[in-house]
């Protein structure tokens, strides 16, 4: 599988709010480090796990609408939107934050991660 569809993959799946989803995408060495409005962060595997059962407690639906992905090599940078229903009011979709990310691949899982984002 290319790097580019693994990254197409990930963003099409639920794995944002199911943390079986979420496992199989990442590698063992997994780094996340995020900048976000609220500061820095850097997340290993067992970080990134924790916050997809979080996310799974008030979404029940995660949508990702890509805006821009472009590959060089094992890496993919990807702009995009998060959309979410919360648990509260199912029906309606809100934005959730704009992100930017360069993913690292590594053995067909993220290895490394280098995200910025934005709440809505």
């Amino acid at each position: 599988m290319t790097t580019k569809k693994i990254i197409q993959d990930f963003y099409k799946s639920e794995a944002f709010i199911n943390v079986s989803e979420m496992e199989p995408y990442l590698h063992p060495e997994f780094i996340l480090e995020w900048q976000s409005s609220k500061g820095f962060s850097k997340l290993d595997k067992q970080g990134v796990l924790d916050l997809t059962k979080e996310l799974s407690a008030s979404y029940v639906r995660s949508k990702i609408r890509i805006l821009s992905l472009v590959q060089e090599k094992n890496q993919v940078a990807v702009r995009y939107s998060h959309f979410v229903k919360t648990v509260e009011n199912p029906r309606e979709e809100m934005l959730l934050a704009h992100f930017f990310v360069i993913w690292e691949v590594k053995d067909d899982k993220l290895y490394r991660g280098y995200q910025m984002s934005q709440i809505s």
